[in-house]
């Protein structure tokens, strides 16, 4: 990879990982407002939205921090040089 391509992919990896974060504060800020309304009126239906968003937010998290070596990046390149490899051909 060229520095360049690796600044990219620095960029980019930093900007997923703070869009987790995002993701992680909008949770839980959403998700105590959502819990103390229903307990205001004695219910507990806030935690199908915290099970179901909280799954969200975990599948988002494994996605940024364990995905595998093929980035994004790295599997649009392969896929624009397969193309024009087909298209001159």
């Amino acid at each position: 990879m060229t520095p360049e391509q690796i600044e990219l992919l620095a960029v980019r990896r930093v900007k997923a990982k703070m869009g987790w974060f995002f993701h992680a504060a909008i949770y839980v800020v959403v998700n105590l407002f959502l819990m103390a309304g229903a307990m205001f009126h004695g219910k507990y239906w806030h935690f199908f939205p915290l099970i179901g968003w909280g799954l969200g937010l975990a599948i988002h998290g494994a996605v940024v921090w364990f995905k595998s070596s093929i980035t994004g990046y790295e599997l649009r390149e392969r896929m624009i040089a397969k193309e024009r490899a087909a298209l001159t051909s």
